[in-house]
């Protein structure tokens, strides 16, 4: 049986988009995660992978580079999370709010992005 943990609308601010002006003022985006544990843990936090970790991952990621798009830096932060845990598949979807395609009104923009081992 798989166990997933989840981190819903984590809000890490940051400096990216595609227009200058984005990277230049930098807004806060909305990142959800799940991540599968190889096996099922123990009532222990040693056993499964902090999400306090993960947040603070999530937002060094974040700090560490600007990303024109949403879907390099879900992948940057996937990637990560693979790397950094021990985890055996990560989903990553990084929302940005306050938008307006061609004028009209959208809750969200998003990309996803899923890995595994």
């Amino acid at each position: 049986m798989a166990v997933t943990v989840e981190l819903a609308g984590l809000e890490v601010f940051g400096h990216h988009g595609a227009t200058e002006a984005e990277q230049r003022e930098g807004r806060t985006l909305l990142y959800d995660l799940a991540w599968e544990l190889p096996r099922d843990p123990e009532d222990r936090l040693e056993d499964t992978v902090d999400y306090e970790q993960v947040a603070a991952l999530v937002r060094e990621v974040s700090d560490a580079r600007r990303f024109r798009l949403l879907e390099t830096l879900a992948a940057a932060v996937a990637d990560a999370v693979l790397d950094s845990f021990r985890v055996t598949r990560v989903h990553v979807r990084v929302r940005k709010r306050g938008i307006r395609p061609a004028g009209l009104a959208v809750e969200h923009s998003a990309a996803s992005v899923e890995r595994s081992r």
